[in-house]
């Protein structure tokens, strides 16, 4: 072979691995601090957040919870009001009730409403959502005072 063509051939296999490395780097720190909502976005959520709501929310009946509640963690007392749901559970910038813990995903877990019914979801989390000791595979309804473990945090719906 000629002096060329391995150089060529040395400079591909250096190109290939710094591509690697980056995409490495690039996926690490997606992990840890979310992923980058551009500026237009970031302004129109601002905008809609600022606009009166026409539209009255629906009255909630006697008993029902009203928001989810961090009992236990490093989060501890943090709470979100559920009629702001569905309400995203996290490490990502984005989720209503971001948790500080190593074992929770960026975009973790999901509570949502079904008319009287919530319902707790795993996003397909890497260490999973636990109801008490089970696992949860698909979206499982909880009431009031069941607790919702998601990495070293528990959360608890409450009135």
């Amino acid at each position: 072979m000629s002096e060329l063509t391995l150089f060529l051939i040395r400079v591909a296999y250096l190109a290939i691995l710094w591509i690697f490395v980056l995409s490495a780097i690039s996926v690490i720190r997606s992990d840890m601090f979310g992923a980058r909502v551009p500026e237009a976005a970031r302004g129109a959520a601002n905008r809609s957040r600022k606009q009166p709501k026409a539209a009255k929310p629906p009255t909630r009946r006697r008993g029902a919870p009203t928001h989810v509640l961090v009992t236990e963690g490093a989060n501890s007392g943090e709470r979100a009001d559920l009629d702001r749901a569905p309400i995203l559970i996290g490490r990502g910038n984005d989720a209503a009730i971001r948790l500080d813990d190593d074992y929770v995903s960026t975009r973790h877990a999901r509570i949502a409403a079904s008319g009287d019914q919530w319902f707790v979801e795993d996003l397909g989390s890497t260490n999973g959502t636990y109801i008490g000791s089970v696992r949860i595979t698909q979206p499982t309804t909880i009431s009031l005072g069941t607790q919702v473990r998601i990495g070293k945090t528990i959360l608890e719906l409450r009135k």
